[in-house]
């Protein structure tokens, strides 16, 4: 055992934050508080990044007009994905998409603007910082889940609206509108698993050994 490991009752707990991490939709009216919130912020600006150039920029939303313009953006798209989905279309209405109504608190994280002037790391795979973000998002929604507190992540809106309606500069962009807050329960799994969307597939199926492999048919 290695000598810089985590004693086995701090192992058991970032597994099972790993594991009971879910993406929620349903929330009760308890607030959150503030040092809670703190320390989940806190949590999300400890992310790793490419080059330390740290590209999250996080709003907190608590302005009750603005928070209206993010729920009605979200359903705006809500129906054009609806309708994209062709026959799966009244399926997909029926499932509950976002919690902005409910959640205690909202935020919206996004990409830094002049992220161009950031060349390592990123001069061959310049959406390294749009990674950085999601470790960030990831950072945060682990840390919730060992305070108890539930979060989900929707990703239903069209950035360029989304950034007008948020004042945002030329060159940002908005990649998750994050639902926080309490919850009377969480999922006992994913919560598409629960509606009958998808199932996940087992890590043997996604880790191969030296080279690309055919995927095992759907």
């Amino acid at each position: 055992m290695s000598k810089h490991a985590f004693s086995d009752s701090e192992k058991q707990a970032v597994y099972r934050a790993i594991a009971e991490r879910r993406d929620m939709r349903h929330f009760n009216n308890e607030s959150v508080d503030e040092d809670v919130l703190s320390r989940l912020l806190h949590a999300a600006h400890q992310a790793p990044s490419v080059g330390l150039m740290q590209p999250w920029r996080i709003m907190r939303i608590t302005d009750a007009d603005v928070r209206t313009g993010i729920k009605t953006l979200v359903e705006q798209e809500r129906i054009k994905t609806a309708d994209a989905l062709g026959e799966r279309s009244s399926e997909f209405m029926r499932l509950k998409v976002e919690g902005i109504d409910q959640c205690a608190e909202l935020l919206v994280m996004a990409l830094m603007d002049k992220r161009e002037n950031h060349v390592f790391g990123r001069r061959t795979m310049p959406e390294m910082d749009l990674a950085s973000v999601s470790c960030a998002i990831q950072n945060l929604w682990l840390a919730a889940r060992a305070e108890g507190v539930g979060m989900g992540w929707v990703s239903l809106f069209d950035p360029d609206r989304l950034g007008k309606l948020l004042n945002m500069p030329e060159g940002s962009k908005p990649v998750a509108v994050l639902c926080i807050g309490h919850v009377d329960e969480f999922y006992s799994a994913p919560m598409l698993e629960l509606e009958g969307w998808t199932k996940a597939k087992p890590l043997d199926d996604l880790l191969w050994e030296n080279s690309w492999q055919n995927e095992p048919a759907s």
